[in-house]
């Protein structure tokens, strides 16, 4: 944790007096190294910087949300010019009809569009949509998969009853048998397949996804007379101009979209194709702020954006770079270290490392040096870094190789992921 002194350590303990364990939800720090800050001050481009001053090249992006830079001139001046004239109003403004039909050119399963704020919002409507178009009640859905926070998906069970968790079946990611015999399991009363764009849980290798399985699961569902649905709220965006598994030719049914759709600002939305027109009109589903014009207006700005410029190339190409860097420099020092997913959304896993010690030295040495990277959860690039933000983190990578070879024999056990090893995850 920052040292005596420090305005985080004075934030955090002003929190603990009046917001419940100090901090909430996934970007609490508490299952981070105690040196990673909790509270910033800003960001530009590829970087932010903490409280203290700190600088640092984010390989987080907000989790996800930062697509094309922290402030990004373009996108917030679209959002600007819009607050001036109206963001929440009694109704819309056209800048909803217009971001539907941006989006629904764009993805090529999607017809129809619903706004919201959160993934979370995005993915409990497809399941809602689903039950309505199917009136049945089962999710088929894989198991270590995140799809949101509400009491139906979220992976702290806390305040959850069982009926909240009733009528889902799991299966293992990948694998064709068990999606058969999950939907073998559910019988006539498959309402959906919920699936990931590609196996991103957490603390484990990420995998993209077998052509075999997408299919299979299509089929399933055509058979079944049951929904497709592709969360794509961490992903969107960052494989693909389209759905990610249009690179695999398999089309879901319904989509769930969120973090960079407007490069931050908030919304989020449910994408579907006609089939399930009638049902998405039939359910009642609705937020105050789900109808602001000004988030809107930023997320025309990252769809043109998307549209118009080379910014999936490039990330990708920088995605490659930073990988087989890495790869030579922990070669160099002798390390097993896993990358895996996409190159534009990394995780990074040490060999012979069951309780993360290995990846909490290395990351609390990347963070020492200015570059902020997570021990056990995927990562994301944005288009505002550069081949100079590579080098740098790859610069970086190779001290902190070389500290963590230097204490190799002397790391501590990180007793906070002590349920690891217990098998909780």
């Amino acid at each position: 944790m920052a040292g005596t002194g420090s305005r985080d350590r004075a934030l955090r303990e002003r929190a603990q007096a009046v917001i419940p364990g100090g901090m909430y939800g996934h970007q609490s720090v508490g299952l981070l190294p105690d040196d990673y800050p909790q509270f910033f001050e800003k960001g530009e481009g590829a970087h932010l910087w903490d409280v203290d001053g700190r600088r640092y090249l984010d390989f987080m992006c907000a989790y996800g949300p930062n697509l094309f830079g922290y402030a990004h001139p373009e996108i917030d001046a679209a959002f600007v010019r819009q607050l001036g004239q109206g963001d929440t109003l009694t109704g819309p403004t056209a800048l909803m009809v217009q971001l539907a039909e941006a989006l629904t050119g764009m993805v090529s399963h999607a017809d129809w569009a619903i706004f919201c704020k959160n993934g979370t919002d995005a993915t409990s409507m497809a399941l809602t949509v689903a039950r309505a178009h199917t009136k049945r009640r089962v999710v088929v859905r894989a198991k270590g998969a995140y799809h949101g926070a509400a009491p139906w998906c979220t992976p702290r069970p806390a305040g959850v009853i069982d009926t909240d968790r009733a009528h889902q079946i799991f299966y293992d990611y990948n694998d064709v048998g068990s999606l058969e015999a999950a939907v073998a399991q559910a019988g006539d009363d498959l309402a959906c397949i919920f699936a990931a764009p590609f196996k991103h849980d957490a603390f484990v290798d990420q995998a993209e996804p077998d052509p075999a399985y997408a299919r299979r699961a299509r089929e399933l569902c055509d058979e079944r007379g049951a929904l497709l649905v592709v969360d794509e709220v961490r992903a969107g965006f960052r494989l693909s101009r389209d759905c990610s598994w249009s690179r695999i030719g398999v089309q879901p049914d319904l989509s769930t979209w969120g973090k960079c759709v407007a490069n931050g600002h908030p919304i989020s939305v449910l994408l579907g194709s006609d089939k399930a027109r009638a049902a998405a009109a039939s359910v009642y589903v609705t937020g105050s702020f789900w109808y602001q014009a000004a988030p809107m207006a930023a997320a025309l700005e990252t769809l043109r954006l998307v549209r118009e410029t080379d910014y999936l190339e490039r990330m990708t190409a920088l995605g490659e770079r930073l990988r087989q860097g890495l790869a030579e420099r922990a070669a160099a020092a002798g390390f097993g270290f896993r990358q895996t997913g996409p190159a534009t959304m990394p995780l990074f896993l040490f060999d012979d490392d069951p309780d993360l010690r290995r990846g909490f030295c290395f990351s609390s040495e990347m963070l020492a040096r200015g570059v902020y990277v997570h021990p056990w959860h995927n990562m994301f690039l944005c288009a505002a870094m550069t081949e100079a933000d590579i080098d740098a983190a790859l610069d970086a990578a190779e001290d902190a190789f070389a500290a963590l070879k230097r204490q190799a024999g002397a790391l501590p056990p990180v007793e906070k992921l002590a349920f690891l090893t217990a098998g909780a995850h």
